[in-house]
């Protein structure tokens, strides 16, 4: 049976969750003591294959009950009539640039429902963010939704998440994925590019556009690495963390099944703006070379 995590809060919360530098539901149960942290730390080996590989998959985030939760959430986050949509980033209802095909793609949800916004606190996800960004503390950027219906869903071409984010310096950023379905090549799936984070910066392709967009980018040797990338298949609740410069994107989801997915975006405490222009739209302006902090930018996890 589904738990409701959020009884009986809704009506006493804040319109806009960003107020909460906390956890306002009993969605999880934050460890009392360095003993309870440790069943959520990863091993050296899994450290070790992150640097290597630039990604680390197949980590258990959620369990069943809060994935129906986050579910019941997304469907009030997707309609377009939501009195909230105002806190969102941005919301497309479809950003695909191909007429035939759909990608729901959001920013901001945090600061609309209990549930997605609780999940910044989720213990095996802070633990597992910490230990990846080099047991630096952890500040929230952003997180995101991207949305695959069934016989239609759209691609999200071959790119890397710093080329969007250079507003921010220096690069000491962190993505997690997670499916809200069960994820496979079928239903289009994350794909990554092993080892491209050593590729260095490059160009930004249109994100919702040509799968194969960022090639003209790439040198010969890069390009073959294009032709053979690891499909990141994954149950529900499953994620997989990634470098901000490791390639990856997204196939069309031609199957039976919608693949919807939420992705977290943090950086390591100490990050700075890199613009004297809006870092995140209607997000007060942080001034060049000054931290990046404040409450839309919470501090979510400083070790143990």
């Amino acid at each position: 049976m589904e738990q409701n995590f959020n009884k009986n809060i809704k009506m006493n919360l804040k319109r806009d969750l960003s107020e909460y530098g906390k956890p306002v539901s009993k969605m999880f149960t934050w460890p009392k003591n360095k003993s309870e942290w440790t069943k959520y730390r990863l091993s050296d080996d899994q450290v070790k294959s992150f640097e290597t590989n630039g990604y680390l998959e197949n980590i258990k985030l959620f369990e069943e009950d809060q994935i129906e939760q986050l579910k019941a959430e997304l469907t009030e986050i997707m309609d377009p009539n939501n009195p909230k949509q105002d806190l969102l980033y941005e919301f497309h209802t479809n950003e695909s640039e191909d007429s035939e095909r759909v990608l729901f793609h959001s920013l901001g949800h945090w600061r609309m429902t209990p549930g997605f916004h609780d999940i910044l606190w989720n213990p095996a996800y802070v633990m597992a963010a910490y230990q990846l960004l080099g047991e630096k503390a952890v500040r929230f950027w952003h997180d995101q939704l991207f949305c695959k219906p069934a016989k239609h869903g759209g691609v999200v071409a071959w790119h890397q998440d710093y080329s969007y984010w250079t507003r921010t310096s220096p690069i000491q950023h962190l993505t997690t994925w997670v499916g809200l379905d069960d994820s496979s090549e079928e239903n289009g799936c994350l794909q990554y590019i092993p080892g491209s984070h050593n590729w260095g910066l490059l160009d930004k392709p249109s994100l919702t556009g040509e799968m194969k967009g960022l090639t003209q980018f790439l040198n010969d040797e890069q390009a073959k690495a294009l032709e053979n990338p690891v499909p990141i298949e994954m149950p529900k609740g499953y994620g997989a963390f990634h470098h901000p410069l490791l390639v990856h994107g997204s196939f069309e989801n031609n199957s039976k099944r919608p693949r919807r997915a939420l992705v977290l975006n943090v950086f390591a405490d100490g990050t700075l703006s890199n613009t004297n222009e809006e870092t995140l739209p209607s997000v007060p302006i942080i001034k060049c070379g000054n931290k990046m902090e404040g409450k839309y930018f919470p501090l979510l996890f400083e070790g143990v």
